[in-house]
């Protein structure tokens, strides 16, 4: 059972713009000024950087933080959004081949509105966000809890991401994984630029099977 775990957003669709505001709201709301967009989606995915005291001055996240970012993104995350082109025409493509799944450190909830609202939630077996574990990626827990449900082993199975939280989770988790160059960071190395590459790539993983 070959098994493709996406992460969702920069990899399946663009939602950068609504991500980007919604972070705003919720500085604004708490008596910082907004930031540029560029800046918050290159930051937002690095590993290395603590979200909470980067983007809102605390150590950790709060309850006030966590309300206003769940009001502002559950009324908005249905505008702004767009599937990265190619992306559906390889879902269709490799459906009957591959289990899909996503992996994604949004809410589940939310995620599940957005792909369905881009009408491509019907390929994915499971989705898995941040609030349906303990430790969002770069943590494996998400990979593990996925690899349990599908029931298959790790050299069967694919991340697919465009961040390095991304690639870290798959690594801590010992599966391989794919870093994408069309989402909110710009990689200078091991990353591929278009949807046709990743095609080539998971062919090229699974031919052994």
């Amino acid at each position: 059972m070959k098994l493709i775990m996406f992460d969702m957003d920069g990899t399946l669709i663009n939602s950068g713009g609504m991500i980007a505001n919604t972070i705003n709201y919720v500085r604004e709301n708490l008596g910082f000024e907004a930031l540029d967009k560029k800046f918050i989606l290159e930051n937002v995915n690095d590993p290395n950087i603590n979200s909470a005291e980067f983007f809102y001055g605390t150590k950790h996240f709060t309850e006030q933080q966590g309300e206003l970012f769940e009001k502002y993104y559950y009324e908005h995350c249905l505008t702004d959004l767009e599937i990265y082109d190619g992306i559906k025409e390889l879902l269709e493509d490799l459906k009957n081949d591959f289990i899909f799944t996503v992996a994604t450190n949004a809410n589940s909830e939310f995620a599940n509105r957005m792909l369905n609202h881009l009408e491509i939630g019907k390929y994915f077996k499971t989705i898995v966000g941040y609030n349906d574990v303990l430790k969002p990626k770069p943590h494996p827990e998400m990979v593990y809890k996925i690899l349990d449900e599908i029931n298959t082993t790790k050299e069967k199975s694919l991340l697919v991401g465009d961040s390095h939280k991304d690639i870290q989770a798959a690594t801590n988790a010992g599966i391989d994984s794919i870093l994408v160059n069309w989402g909110f960071s710009y990689h200078e190395e091991n990353a591929i630029e278009t949807v046709k590459e990743l095609e080539q790539k998971i062919f090229k993983k699974f031919s052994i099977f």
